[in-house]
């Protein structure tokens, strides 16, 4: 099955704006960072279809997953 993967700010950096993501049955949002080689540290907003998920949220055909890393400012 195939997710929407959407990053980021510095979460594109050498990697990509969005794109589909093939992903197995029962894929849980954990997995999917893991995947795309990403630190889980890194991320501060985890979006599935525009809503807060946890990171064991099991993933669905179709989903759309938007990363977001914390932003510093000052």
């Amino acid at each position: 099955m195939d997710v929407e993967v959407r990053l980021f700010a510095t979460l594109r950096r050498g990697r990509f704006d969005r794109r589909p993501q093939p992903v197995a049955d029962g894929c849980r949002l954990e997995e999917l960072i893991r995947q795309l080689a990403i630190d889980p540290k890194e991320i501060a907003i985890r979006l599935v279809n525009g809503r807060e998920a946890e990171i064991d949220h099991v993933l669905q055909p179709g989903d759309v997953v938007s990363l977001f890393p914390a932003v510093g400012g000052g």
